[in-house]
Protein backbone atom coordinates (compact mmCIF):
# COMPACT_ATOMS: atom_id res chain seq x y z
CA UNK A 1 0.00 0.00 0.00
CA UNK A 2 1.37 3.40 -1.00
CA UNK A 3 1.73 6.00 1.73
CA UNK A 4 0.80 9.50 0.63
CA UNK A 5 3.53 12.12 0.94
CA UNK A 6 2.64 14.58 3.68
CA UNK A 7 2.29 18.31 4.15
CA UNK A 8 4.76 20.16 6.36
CA UNK A 9 3.15 22.37 9.00
CA UNK A 10 4.68 23.87 12.15
CA UNK A 11 7.76 21.70 11.91
CA UNK A 12 5.87 18.41 11.46
CA UNK A 13 4.98 16.20 8.50
CA UNK A 14 1.20 15.72 8.63
CA UNK A 15 -1.49 13.89 6.66
CA UNK A 16 -4.22 15.78 4.82
CA UNK A 17 -7.96 15.47 4.38
CA UNK A 18 -7.62 13.69 1.04
CA UNK A 19 -5.13 12.38 -1.51
CA UNK A 20 -4.18 13.44 -5.04
CA UNK A 21 -2.58 11.09 -7.55
CA UNK A 22 0.32 12.50 -9.53
CA UNK A 23 0.12 11.13 -13.09
CA UNK A 24 2.92 11.07 -15.66
CA UNK A 25 1.60 12.88 -18.78
CA UNK A 26 4.02 10.89 -20.95
CA UNK A 27 2.53 7.64 -19.66
CA UNK A 28 -0.81 7.92 -17.93
CA UNK A 29 -0.42 4.36 -16.62
CA UNK A 30 2.51 5.60 -14.50
CA UNK A 31 1.56 7.06 -11.12
CA UNK A 32 4.40 9.27 -9.89
CA UNK A 33 3.05 9.24 -6.35
CA UNK A 34 0.22 10.07 -4.00
CA UNK A 35 0.19 13.31 -2.04
CA UNK A 36 -1.84 14.52 0.92
CA UNK A 37 -4.21 17.41 0.28
CA UNK A 38 -4.33 19.96 3.07
CA UNK A 39 -7.63 21.17 4.48
CA UNK A 40 -8.62 24.77 5.14
CA UNK A 41 -8.02 24.18 8.86
CA UNK A 42 -4.53 22.85 8.18
CA UNK A 43 -3.78 25.84 5.99
CA UNK A 44 -4.86 28.10 8.83
CA UNK A 45 -2.55 26.14 11.15
CA UNK A 46 0.33 26.70 8.74
CA UNK A 47 -0.34 30.44 8.74
CA UNK A 48 -0.47 30.47 12.54
CA UNK A 49 2.85 28.61 12.71
CA UNK A 50 4.47 31.06 10.30
CA UNK A 51 3.12 34.01 12.26
CA UNK A 52 4.49 32.59 15.52
CA UNK A 53 7.91 31.98 13.95
CA UNK A 54 8.19 35.42 12.38
CA UNK A 55 9.44 37.53 15.32
CA UNK A 56 12.49 35.33 15.92
CA UNK A 57 13.22 34.61 12.25
CA UNK A 58 12.97 38.27 11.24
CA UNK A 59 15.67 39.03 13.82
CA UNK A 60 17.87 36.06 12.91
CA UNK A 61 21.45 36.71 11.89
CA UNK A 62 22.27 37.26 8.25
CA UNK A 63 24.90 34.54 8.46
CA UNK A 64 22.33 32.00 9.66
CA UNK A 65 20.04 32.80 6.74
CA UNK A 66 22.94 32.66 4.29
CA UNK A 67 24.12 29.30 5.62
CA UNK A 68 20.66 27.76 5.33
CA UNK A 69 20.08 29.04 1.80
CA UNK A 70 23.53 27.80 0.84
CA UNK A 71 22.71 24.31 2.11
CA UNK A 72 19.51 24.27 0.07
CA UNK A 73 21.41 25.34 -3.03
CA UNK A 74 24.10 22.71 -2.54
CA UNK A 75 21.66 19.82 -2.19
CA UNK A 76 19.56 20.88 -5.18
CA UNK A 77 22.64 21.09 -7.39
CA UNK A 78 24.06 17.81 -6.09
CA UNK A 79 20.80 16.06 -7.00
CA UNK A 80 20.00 17.89 -10.24
CA UNK A 81 19.78 14.76 -12.43
CA UNK A 82 17.51 12.94 -9.98
CA UNK A 83 15.29 15.95 -9.39
CA UNK A 84 15.25 16.82 -13.09
CA UNK A 85 14.01 13.33 -13.87
CA UNK A 86 11.22 13.66 -11.31
CA UNK A 87 10.25 17.05 -12.70
CA UNK A 88 10.12 15.79 -16.30
CA UNK A 89 8.21 12.69 -15.27
CA UNK A 90 5.41 14.63 -13.59
CA UNK A 91 5.27 17.81 -15.70
CA UNK A 92 6.22 16.53 -19.15
CA UNK A 93 9.07 18.81 -20.24
CA UNK A 94 12.05 17.02 -21.74
CA UNK A 95 14.74 15.66 -19.45
CA UNK A 96 17.39 18.23 -20.52
CA UNK A 97 14.85 20.99 -19.80
CA UNK A 98 13.99 19.42 -16.46
CA UNK A 99 17.62 19.16 -15.37
CA UNK A 100 18.22 22.70 -16.59
CA UNK A 101 15.34 24.02 -14.52
CA UNK A 102 16.57 22.24 -11.39
CA UNK A 103 20.03 23.69 -11.97
CA UNK A 104 18.54 27.15 -12.18
CA UNK A 105 16.65 26.59 -8.93
CA UNK A 106 19.88 25.68 -7.17
CA UNK A 107 21.55 28.77 -8.55
CA UNK A 108 18.69 30.96 -7.30
CA UNK A 109 19.12 29.72 -3.73
CA UNK A 110 22.88 30.20 -4.09
CA UNK A 111 22.40 33.77 -5.26
CA UNK A 112 20.23 34.66 -2.29
CA UNK A 113 22.65 32.97 0.07
CA UNK A 114 25.04 35.70 -1.04
CA UNK A 115 22.43 38.45 -0.98
CA UNK A 116 21.61 37.65 2.64
CA UNK A 117 25.07 38.85 3.65
CA UNK A 118 24.76 42.25 2.03
CA UNK A 119 21.30 43.48 2.89
CA UNK A 120 21.74 47.23 2.71
CA UNK A 121 19.89 50.38 3.60
CA UNK A 122 20.32 53.96 2.50
CA UNK A 123 21.46 57.09 4.28
CA UNK A 124 20.68 60.53 2.91
CA UNK A 125 21.30 64.11 3.97
CA UNK A 126 18.70 65.84 6.10
CA UNK A 127 17.53 69.46 5.84
CA UNK A 128 17.44 69.61 9.65
CA UNK A 129 20.70 70.06 11.57
CA UNK A 130 21.65 67.15 13.79
CA UNK A 131 19.13 64.80 12.20
CA UNK A 132 20.15 61.71 10.24
CA UNK A 133 17.90 60.06 7.67
CA UNK A 134 18.30 56.30 7.32
CA UNK A 135 16.12 53.96 5.29
CA UNK A 136 16.05 50.20 5.73
CA UNK A 137 13.77 47.53 4.34
CA UNK A 138 11.91 45.42 6.87
CA UNK A 139 10.55 41.88 6.39
CA UNK A 140 6.81 41.81 5.79
CA UNK A 141 5.72 38.80 7.81
CA UNK A 142 3.88 35.73 6.51
CA UNK A 143 4.14 35.29 2.74
CA UNK A 144 1.65 33.07 0.91
CA UNK A 145 3.37 31.60 -2.14
CA UNK A 146 1.14 30.19 -4.89
CA UNK A 147 2.96 28.72 -7.89
CA UNK A 148 2.04 27.20 -11.28
CA UNK A 149 2.70 23.76 -12.73
CA UNK A 150 4.84 24.73 -15.72
CA UNK A 151 8.03 25.55 -13.78
CA UNK A 152 7.53 23.41 -10.68
CA UNK A 153 10.90 24.09 -9.02
CA UNK A 154 12.28 27.29 -10.59
CA UNK A 155 9.30 29.52 -9.81
CA UNK A 156 8.92 28.27 -6.22
CA UNK A 157 12.65 28.83 -5.75
CA UNK A 158 12.65 32.40 -6.98
CA UNK A 159 9.80 33.18 -4.57
CA UNK A 160 10.84 31.14 -1.51
CA UNK A 161 14.55 32.03 -1.56
CA UNK A 162 14.15 35.84 -1.40
CA UNK A 163 11.30 35.56 1.11
CA UNK A 164 13.52 33.60 3.50
CA UNK A 165 16.59 35.69 2.71
CA UNK A 166 14.93 38.89 3.90
CA UNK A 167 13.46 37.43 7.09
CA UNK A 168 9.94 36.46 6.06
CA UNK A 169 8.10 33.24 6.88
CA UNK A 170 6.54 31.14 4.12
CA UNK A 171 3.38 29.15 3.49
CA UNK A 172 3.94 27.44 0.13
CA UNK A 173 1.04 26.15 -1.98
CA UNK A 174 2.28 24.44 -5.16
CA UNK A 175 0.13 23.67 -8.19
CA UNK A 176 -2.02 20.58 -7.74
CA UNK A 177 -0.58 18.98 -10.90
CA UNK A 178 3.04 18.92 -9.69
CA UNK A 179 3.18 18.00 -6.00
CA UNK A 180 6.14 15.65 -6.44
CA UNK A 181 8.73 18.28 -7.27
CA UNK A 182 7.31 20.64 -4.65
CA UNK A 183 7.49 17.96 -1.97
CA UNK A 184 11.08 17.11 -2.90
CA UNK A 185 12.01 20.80 -2.67
CA UNK A 186 10.27 21.08 0.70
CA UNK A 187 12.25 18.12 2.05
CA UNK A 188 15.48 19.82 1.03
CA UNK A 189 14.43 23.11 2.63
CA UNK A 190 13.50 21.33 5.87
CA UNK A 191 16.80 19.46 6.02
CA UNK A 192 18.69 22.75 5.76
CA UNK A 193 17.74 23.56 9.36
CA UNK A 194 15.08 26.26 9.32
CA UNK A 195 13.44 26.91 12.70
CA UNK A 196 9.98 25.45 13.26
CA UNK A 197 7.23 27.36 11.46
CA UNK A 198 9.45 29.43 9.17
CA UNK A 199 8.61 27.27 6.15
CA UNK A 200 5.35 25.38 5.62
CA UNK A 201 4.14 23.24 2.70
CA UNK A 202 0.39 22.94 2.09
CA UNK A 203 -0.50 20.93 -0.99
CA UNK A 204 -4.04 20.88 -2.28
CA UNK A 205 -6.73 22.53 -4.32
CA UNK A 206 -6.79 26.22 -5.04
CA UNK A 207 -10.43 26.35 -3.98
CA UNK A 208 -9.42 25.18 -0.49
CA UNK A 209 -5.79 26.01 0.25
CA UNK A 210 -5.51 28.98 -2.10
CA UNK A 211 -8.76 30.58 -0.97
CA UNK A 212 -7.72 30.26 2.67
CA UNK A 213 -4.42 32.01 2.02
CA UNK A 214 -6.02 34.81 0.01
CA UNK A 215 -8.55 35.63 2.68
CA UNK A 216 -6.45 35.12 5.81
CA UNK A 217 -5.80 38.33 7.73
CA UNK A 218 -2.43 37.06 9.01
CA UNK A 219 -1.02 36.45 5.53
CA UNK A 220 0.78 39.74 5.02
CA UNK A 221 1.43 39.29 1.32
CA UNK A 222 0.64 36.91 -1.53
CA UNK A 223 2.92 36.20 -4.47
CA UNK A 224 1.15 34.44 -7.33
CA UNK A 225 2.14 33.14 -10.74
CA UNK A 226 -0.57 31.69 -12.97
CA UNK A 227 -3.46 32.55 -15.25
CA UNK A 228 -4.92 36.00 -15.75
CA UNK A 229 -8.34 34.85 -14.56
CA UNK A 230 -6.97 33.50 -11.28
CA UNK A 231 -4.71 36.52 -10.90
CA UNK A 232 -7.74 38.81 -11.03
CA UNK A 233 -9.31 36.74 -8.28
CA UNK A 234 -6.14 36.99 -6.19
CA UNK A 235 -6.03 40.76 -6.61
CA UNK A 236 -9.67 41.19 -5.69
CA UNK A 237 -9.53 39.03 -2.57
CA UNK A 238 -6.29 40.45 -1.18
CA UNK A 239 -7.21 44.04 -1.98
CA UNK A 240 -10.51 43.62 -0.14
CA UNK A 241 -8.60 43.02 3.09
CA UNK A 242 -5.94 45.66 2.31
CA UNK A 243 -3.19 43.07 1.91
CA UNK A 244 -0.16 43.16 -0.35
CA UNK A 245 0.14 41.06 -3.49
CA UNK A 246 2.37 40.47 -6.47
CA UNK A 247 1.08 38.91 -9.69
CA UNK A 248 2.88 37.31 -12.62
CA UNK A 249 0.38 36.20 -15.22
CA UNK A 250 0.14 35.07 -18.81
CA UNK A 251 1.17 36.75 -22.01
CA UNK A 252 0.89 36.60 -25.78
CA UNK A 253 4.42 37.44 -26.80
CA UNK A 254 5.39 38.52 -30.32
CA UNK A 255 8.44 37.56 -32.34
CA UNK A 256 8.98 40.08 -35.15
CA UNK A 257 10.82 38.85 -38.25
CA UNK A 258 11.89 41.58 -40.68
CA UNK A 259 12.88 41.24 -44.33
CA UNK A 260 16.61 41.45 -43.59
CA UNK A 261 16.58 38.82 -40.83
CA UNK A 262 18.90 35.83 -40.97
CA UNK A 263 16.39 33.15 -41.97
CA UNK A 264 18.08 30.31 -40.13
CA UNK A 265 18.34 32.26 -36.88
CA UNK A 266 14.75 33.49 -37.19
CA UNK A 267 13.43 29.96 -37.67
CA UNK A 268 15.39 28.63 -34.70
CA UNK A 269 14.17 31.49 -32.51
CA UNK A 270 10.58 30.84 -33.57
CA UNK A 271 10.87 27.09 -33.02
CA UNK A 272 12.39 27.46 -29.58
CA UNK A 273 10.12 30.29 -28.49
CA UNK A 274 6.83 28.85 -29.70
CA UNK A 275 7.21 25.10 -29.31
CA UNK A 276 9.88 24.08 -26.81
CA UNK A 277 8.56 23.23 -23.34
CA UNK A 278 5.51 22.23 -25.43
CA UNK A 279 4.65 25.94 -25.58
CA UNK A 280 3.66 25.80 -21.91
CA UNK A 281 5.38 28.92 -20.65
CA UNK A 282 4.23 32.50 -20.25
CA UNK A 283 7.32 33.66 -22.15
CA UNK A 284 6.44 31.63 -25.26
CA UNK A 285 6.69 33.73 -28.43
CA UNK A 286 3.75 32.19 -30.26
CA UNK A 287 2.63 35.32 -32.13
CA UNK A 288 4.92 35.54 -35.15
CA UNK A 289 4.78 38.88 -36.95
CA UNK A 290 6.56 38.52 -40.30
CA UNK A 291 7.09 41.19 -42.95
CA UNK A 292 6.04 40.56 -46.53
CA UNK A 293 9.46 40.23 -48.12
CA UNK A 294 10.49 37.23 -46.02
CA UNK A 295 7.05 35.81 -45.20
CA UNK A 296 6.86 32.93 -47.66
CA UNK A 297 10.46 31.82 -47.13
CA UNK A 298 10.05 32.00 -43.37
CA UNK A 299 6.82 29.98 -43.33
CA UNK A 300 8.33 27.38 -45.64
CA UNK A 301 11.51 27.05 -43.59
CA UNK A 302 9.63 26.95 -40.27
CA UNK A 303 7.23 24.31 -41.57
CA UNK A 304 10.19 22.21 -42.69
CA UNK A 305 11.89 22.66 -39.31
CA UNK A 306 8.73 21.53 -37.52
CA UNK A 307 8.79 18.25 -39.41
CA UNK A 308 12.03 17.38 -37.64
CA UNK A 309 10.69 17.94 -34.12
CA UNK A 310 10.28 14.70 -32.19
CA UNK A 311 7.23 14.57 -29.92
CA UNK A 312 7.55 11.69 -27.46
CA UNK A 313 8.05 10.61 -23.86
CA UNK A 314 9.74 13.43 -21.95
CA UNK A 315 12.33 11.02 -20.51
CA UNK A 316 13.22 9.46 -23.86
CA UNK A 317 16.55 10.54 -25.41
CA UNK A 318 16.08 12.57 -28.56
CA UNK A 319 12.67 13.98 -27.63
CA UNK A 320 12.28 17.65 -28.53
CA UNK A 321 8.74 18.15 -27.20
CA UNK A 322 7.13 16.20 -24.40
CA UNK A 323 3.39 15.83 -23.88
CA UNK A 324 0.88 18.46 -22.87
CA UNK A 325 0.56 18.44 -19.07
CA UNK A 326 -2.92 16.90 -18.73
CA UNK A 327 -6.23 16.24 -20.46
CA UNK A 328 -7.71 19.62 -19.55
CA UNK A 329 -4.80 21.48 -21.14
CA UNK A 330 -4.93 19.23 -24.19
CA UNK A 331 -8.64 19.96 -24.57
CA UNK A 332 -7.89 23.69 -24.38
CA UNK A 333 -5.23 23.39 -27.08
CA UNK A 334 -7.60 21.45 -29.33
CA UNK A 335 -10.36 24.00 -28.77
CA UNK A 336 -8.07 26.80 -29.94
CA UNK A 337 -7.16 24.82 -33.05
CA UNK A 338 -10.87 24.71 -33.87
CA UNK A 339 -11.26 28.41 -33.02
CA UNK A 340 -8.42 29.27 -35.40
CA UNK A 341 -9.94 27.32 -38.26
CA UNK A 342 -13.39 28.77 -37.59
CA UNK A 343 -11.93 32.30 -37.62
CA UNK A 344 -10.47 31.71 -41.09
CA UNK A 345 -6.84 31.01 -40.26
CA UNK A 346 -5.04 28.34 -42.28
CA UNK A 347 -3.52 25.42 -40.38
CA UNK A 348 -0.42 24.69 -42.46
CA UNK A 349 1.25 22.20 -40.12
CA UNK A 350 0.61 20.02 -37.09
CA UNK A 351 -2.20 20.14 -34.60
CA UNK A 352 -2.69 16.38 -34.61
CA UNK A 353 -3.12 13.97 -31.72
CA UNK A 354 -0.26 11.49 -31.70
CA UNK A 355 -0.01 7.88 -30.56
CA UNK A 356 3.20 6.78 -28.90
CA UNK A 357 4.44 3.63 -27.16
CA UNK A 358 2.75 4.75 -23.95
CA UNK A 359 -0.61 6.52 -23.51
CA UNK A 360 -0.09 10.24 -23.03
CA UNK A 361 -1.22 13.72 -24.01
CA UNK A 362 0.74 14.03 -27.24
CA UNK A 363 0.05 16.83 -29.73
CA UNK A 364 2.11 17.77 -32.77
CA UNK A 365 3.20 21.44 -32.88
CA UNK A 366 0.79 23.53 -34.92
CA UNK A 367 1.28 26.55 -37.18
CA UNK A 368 -1.46 28.87 -38.44
CA UNK A 369 -1.01 31.37 -41.27
CA UNK A 370 -3.40 33.99 -42.71
CA UNK A 371 -3.92 35.28 -39.18
CA UNK A 372 -4.83 38.87 -38.33
CA UNK A 373 -4.57 40.69 -35.02
CA UNK A 374 -8.31 40.50 -34.35
CA UNK A 375 -8.41 36.71 -34.23
CA UNK A 376 -8.54 35.05 -30.83
CA UNK A 377 -5.65 32.73 -31.69
CA UNK A 378 -3.54 35.84 -32.21
CA UNK A 379 -4.65 37.59 -29.03
CA UNK A 380 -5.26 34.95 -26.35
CA UNK A 381 -2.71 32.82 -24.57
CA UNK A 382 -3.18 29.20 -25.65
CA UNK A 383 -0.43 27.70 -23.48
CA UNK A 384 0.33 24.93 -25.92
CA UNK A 385 2.48 24.21 -28.99
CA UNK A 386 0.49 26.50 -31.28
CA UNK A 387 1.95 29.45 -33.21
CA UNK A 388 0.39 31.98 -35.56
CA UNK A 389 1.79 34.04 -38.45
Amino acid sequence: MTTAAKNYIAGEWVDGEGISRDVNPSNTDDIVGEYARASAAQTQAAVAAAKAAFPAWSRSSLQERSDILGKISAEILARKEELGRLLSREEGKTLPEGIGEVTRAGQIFGFFAGEALRIAGEKVASVRPGVDVEMTREPLGVIGIITPWNFPIAIPSWKIAPALCYGNCVVFKPADLVPGTAHALAEIIVRAGLPKGVFNLVMGRGSVVGETLLNHKDVTAITFTGSVATGRKVAGAVTARMGKFQLEMGGKNPLVVLDDADLKIAVECATNGAFFSTGQRCTASSRLIVTEGIHDRFVGALTERMKGLVVDDALKPGTHLGPVVDQAQLDQDLSYLKIGRDEGATLVAGGELLNRATPGFYLSPALFTDVDSKMRVSREEIFGPVATV
